[in-house]
């Protein structure tokens, strides 16, 4: 019992800095989005025509634009080649609208161009699936397999055929749960680079100006520390498994 809350609470020690940076990234977009969210842009340019005028500013089209229930549930969707925006952006025109719809056009036009970051994310996308899910299962049954035989007659054991095959299913574990690490360090380009398109595309077209512009761009910029919050989560996670496995071994 003893052992597993110390094992509880080396993990929460172990975890704490990626749950305090997304706890504040969280706080950061709540914040930003429902502040921008009070504020009317001047051009009266709602979610729907803002992401209209991205496209159009780089000559795409045949892009979709619908409506999704729920709160920044707004999102590109490859399949379908359609935006869906919520309900607090497709027909408001405030500036958190604006920006946020700007920015998941911005997803549209690397679709439609061809970004290679966006590319590989896509690949990445079934893989991580499988490997994280696949990964944690075998990480978890290989700590447990070697478990079987650790101990002979008092002495430990390392040459148990269940103790190295243990270590392998942790090996093969580590490799499968590693895409998930990877798959958020590609999201981080493909993210800055949606944005970036969406604020200059903002500016070219004069859908917000002055502290408008800023309220958007706000908005977009602690949108982006959650992926990096998510990175560094799927980092730190990592780490601690091979360093739980490496003093297993040692």
């Amino acid at each position: 019992m003893l052992g597993y809350f110390y094992g509880y609470f080396e993990y929460l020690i172990w975890m704490l800095p990626a749950i305090i940076l997304a706890g504040v990234a969280q706080f950061m977009v709540n914040n930003a989005y429902n502040k921008n969210a009070k504020i009317l842009n001047s051009k009266g340019i709602t979610g729907a025509e803002a992401a209209r005028r991205v496209l159009s500013a780089n000559g795409v089209s045949g892009v979709g634009i619908a409506t999704t229930a729920g709160k920044l549930s707004d999102h590109f969707d490859p399949r379908t080649n359609t935006i869906y925006l919520s309900d607090g952006v497709y027909g408001k025109a405030t500036v958190s609208a604006v920006g946020i719809a700007a920015h998941e056009a911005g997803h549209a036009v690397q679709h439609a161009e061809g970004y290679l970051p966006n590319k590989v994310r896509a690949v990445l996308v079934p893989v991580t699936k499988i490997g994280s899910t696949l990964g944690w299962l075998l990480i978890v049954l290989g700590f447990a397999f070697s478990g079987f035989n650790y101990y002979y007659n008092n002495v430990v054991s390392t040459n148990s055929f269940a103790y190295k095959m243990g270590g392998l299913m942790v090996v093969l574990g580590i490799i499968l749960y590693s895409t998930s690490l990877l798959f958020t360090l590609v999201t981080l380009p493909v993210e800055f680079n949606a944005s970036k398109r969406a604020l200059k595309a903002i500016e070219a077209t004069s859908m917000l100006e002055g502290k408008e512009y800023s309220g958007a761009k706000s908005v977009l910029s602690a949108a982006a520390m959650t992926y990096v919050a998510a990175a560094f989560t799927a980092l730190l996670q990592l780490l601690r498994i091979v360093m739980i496995f490496n003093r297993r071994r040692n």
